[in-house]
């Protein structure tokens, strides 16, 4: 699960940073009003977490990009203790929940999980497809019952391939989405093949069927077709 956090305080970021990327999150980061605005339009998002105060201007203001750019996305805003009106506001205007500083970072962890099963997975902790049953707690994929032994990428390119299913998804957004927006700047994307061949070659090995279908000179499609 991709997360940005726009929040301006650095010191908070990386401690967020460090307590949830172990979780299996990748965390981007935006600590100014522009700096959000440029990485909304350029980049997609599972959750965002929003700190309502920002330098450059008010975070209430980025929901409408939000909105636009990232539709699918779960936001989570963040407010001071007094600040009543501006979370009501911000439910108002699609935030999903809010916290409240100073919060404990199992809370923040626990709020980003309940929002990616709602957002996501329909509420649930197991994505199914098929014979394919993925646990979104533990990060383990089963083939009718059986453990799949995936590696931490190779486990996010195939969840956000079920995710996507039926969608055209290109090498690009693939690495984007599992490396980060640095990757973007990547020479190519070769690399992303030897990580689909992986997948394959394992699903096949515990009798799986194989769907992800190559789609020339566009990327991939995960589907039964």
């Amino acid at each position: 699960m991709k997360i940005l956090i726009i929040e301006d305080e650095k010191e908070l970021v990386g401690v967020i940073k460090k307590f949830l990327e172990p979780e299996g999150f990748l965390c981007e980061s935006a600590c100014s009003f522009f700096e959000a605005e440029d990485s909304l339009s350029s980049y997609n998002y599972d959750i965002i977490i929003l700190d309502l105060t920002l330098p450059g201007g008010n975070g209430l203001d980025l929901i409408k990009l939000i909105k636009k750019t990232n539709r699918k996305a779960g936001l989570l805003i963040v407010s001071a203790k007094n600040s009543l009106d501006d979370k009501i506001r911000g439910l108002d205007m699609g935030a999903d929940d809010y916290i409240t500083k100073p919060f404990h970072l199992a809370e923040l962890n626990s709020r980003i999980k309940s929002l990616a099963r709602r957002r996501h997975f329909d509420g649930s902790n197991e994505l199914i497809f098929n014979e394919i049953k993925i646990n979104t707690d533990s990060n383990e994929v089963f083939i009718s019952g059986n453990v799949l032994d995936l590696t931490k990428k190779e486990f996010e390119i195939l969840l956000y391939f079920i995710v996507n299913r039926n969608k055209v998804i290109t090498r690009e957004s693939i690495a984007e989405h599992v490396w980060g927006d640095n990757i973007s700047y990547a020479d190519n994307f070769d690399f992303i093949y030897s990580h689909i061949r992986n997948i394959r070659r394992k699903i096949k090995l515990n009798n799986g069927r194989n769907y992800i279908h190559n789609m020339y000179g566009l990327g991939y499609k995960f589907s039964e077709r």
